[in-house]
């Protein structure tokens, strides 16, 4: 009987990752394809990691898998947003079809500052004006 619930463990994650890396190769803009390759890979990937632990069934194994587990849960959201985020301030284009763009009125591409929207009155906050160093612009009185 744990053959057949290993089987479905392992059959459900392998098709989850299926899912993801056509969803990668088919759908249009580099956002899109992070949130198939986050969900679907993280969720495949544990359900495989649920079916070792089942299929061995020993303390360490299982503590191993869980511990797998929890660190892809943890780390591919967070890399994903990342490497989106990453790719839309280096200006990778988005879809056509794309409804919204929640950076487009706080990011400037020109400087790289994102503004998060709730600035007080007036102007954004400006970051902090750093002279390279070698520039002319050094600290006043050198």
């Amino acid at each position: 009987m744990i053959e057949v619930i290993v089987s479905f463990f392992v059959l459900s994650g392998a098709s989850l990752m299926l899912l993801a890396s056509i969803g990668i190769i088919r759908l249009p803009d580099l956002p899109t394809r992070m949130h198939a390759s986050t969900k679907s890979g993280a969720l495949g990937t544990s359900l495989i990691m649920i079916a070792v632990a089942l299929a061995f069934l020993e303390t360490v194994v299982t503590a191993r898998a869980l511990a797998i587990i929890s660190f892809i849960i943890l780390t591919s959201p967070v890399a994903a947003h990342v490497i989106g985020r990453a790719g839309y301030f280096v200006g990778v284009p988005l879809w056509d079809g794309t409804v919204k763009d929640a950076l487009k009125d706080n990011y400037n591409p020109d400087t790289h500052f994102l503004s998060s929207g709730y600035e007080t009155q007036g102007e954004p906050k400006k970051p902090a004006e750093n002279p390279a160093p070698g520039s002319e612009e050094g600290p006043k009185g050198k």
